[in-house]
């Protein structure tokens, strides 16, 4: 009896589990250290290699072990370095209008996050200004956050229980400012306390025992 409730139990779970993963569901953070303690190992995409001059996109770079594609438009396909020193090096959109859009990530990487504020026609960040980092993750579903005053070091950073497949920003009052993204992130997913492991192997072998008792009885 007690067998048989721990079994139903388990299915119960196992049931849950896949519906969860069914329906992802995306997490906004908008502190950089709940959102590394919320994910697995992480790249990052510092720009400190650029200079102040255009870059033609679709642009393919890495954070750290994780590929991905840049872009910007509808406008133009040019970003541009910048920065108020020329050593904390940034990415900005080649005019205020268009949005940067990073993309093509692996399957696995299931954050994405950066620091996101404004920058004006010469690369110098302008802090105040209202920012929209809109991410997309592999079911389909988006969800979009309005960092509000965004300053140089605002994070957002979104976690799917899918996979995170784009995350995009653009200026919300793109008048001479210019959407800029400092650091990108790009993050596996957290893995599992060893506790989940064990429940989930003795889960595993409770219905193979079971399998076995159905054997024996036939």
């Amino acid at each position: 009896m007690r067998l048989s409730l721990y079994l139903k139990s388990a299915t119960a779970a196992a049931i849950l589990s896949a519906a969860a993963a069914a329906h992802a569901d995306l997490t906004t953070y908008t502190s950089q250290s709940a959102y590394l303690a919320a994910v697995g190992n992480t790249g990052v995409d510092t720009f400190d290699d650029l200079v102040i001059d255009h870059y033609e996109t679709p642009w393919i770079r890495a954070a750290g072990d994780y590929g991905y594609t840049v872009s910007s438009g509808p406008g133009s396909p040019r970003v541009w370095g910048a920065s108020d020193d020329e050593h904390d090096m940034w990415l900005s959109s080649n005019r205020d209008s268009d949005t940067i859009t990073f993309s093509n990530f692996g399957s696995n990487i299931a954050g994405a996050g950066g620091f996101f504020f404004a920058s004006d026609d010469v690369g110098y960040s302008l802090p105040g200004h209202a920012m929209q980092i809109v991410a997309t993750d592999s079911t389909g579903a988006t969800l979009t956050y309005v960092l509000d005053s965004a300053q140089l070091n605002s994070f957002v950073g979104f976690v799917s229980t899918a996979s995170i497949t784009s995350l995009a920003v653009n200026v919300v009052d793109p008048n001479f400012v210019w959407p800029t993204v400092n650091d990108l992130h790009l993050s596996v997913a957290a893995v599992p306390e060893p506790s989940t492991y064990g429940m989930l192997l003795a889960g595993l072998g409770l219905l193979g025992y079971a399998a076995r008792r159905r054997q024996r009885k036939g």
